[in-house]
This record gives structure tokens, C-alpha cells and sequence, in this order.
């Protein structure tokens, strides 16, 4: 399972990839804009966006690059390493 981490903190970056690592998903973590999105995010199976750290414009820019495509999106407030837990806990079948 492919998964794709917008917004966190970036000397988490590391973290979030072992944790996706644990549940047998493949990561890409973009947690500060580095230019535009397109072409970048690909076409995962799950997006987690942590909300609380990234900006409305990033947002929607995301979310249009994903449109059409059957990718779950996951808003969490907090981009703890706990609030990944629990996203994955609840998309990602084990």
C-alpha cells in the first residue's frame, strides 16, 4: 500500500516513513512546500493530511491532484506519531 503524508513536522519525517514502514506501506512525506505538487504525489491508495500544519491553498492543490482517482483521504488535526498510528490502524488491513 502506497501512502502519501502532507503537512507534519520535518525533523519527523524519518518517523512517519519507519511507522508506515511497520504496517508494510511505502511513504512519501512532504511536510514543507517544496514547489508544486503536481506530478509529485503520484497516485497513492491512502493521503494523510495533517491540517494543523500545512495551508488551505496546499490543501486543495493535493486534493486536485488526486481527483478521479479512488485514493482515501485522512484529515488529522494533530500530526503526532500517535495520530498516524491511528490512521493507519483504521485504512491500513493487516
Amino acid at each position: 500500500m502506497s501512502v502519501v503524508i502532507l503537512g507534519g513536522n520535518e525533523c519527523m519525517v524519518r518517523k512517519y516513513k519507519d511507522l508506515c514502514k511497520e504496517y508494510q506501506c511505502q511513504a512519501k512525506v512532504f511536510a514543507k512546500p517544496n514547489g508544486s505538487l503536481k506530478n509529485k504525489i503520484g497516485s497513492p491508495d491512502l493521503m494523510v493530511c495533517f491540517t494543523s500544519t500545512m495551508s488551505h491553498k496546499r490543501l486543495r492543490s493535493a486534493l486536485n491532484e488526486i481527483k478521479g482517482q479512488d485514493t482515501v483521504v485522512a484529515h488529522c488535526p494533530t500530526s503526532s506519531i500517535s495520530a498516524l498510528r491511528t490512521v493507519l490502524e483504521t485504512h491500513v488491513s493487516q
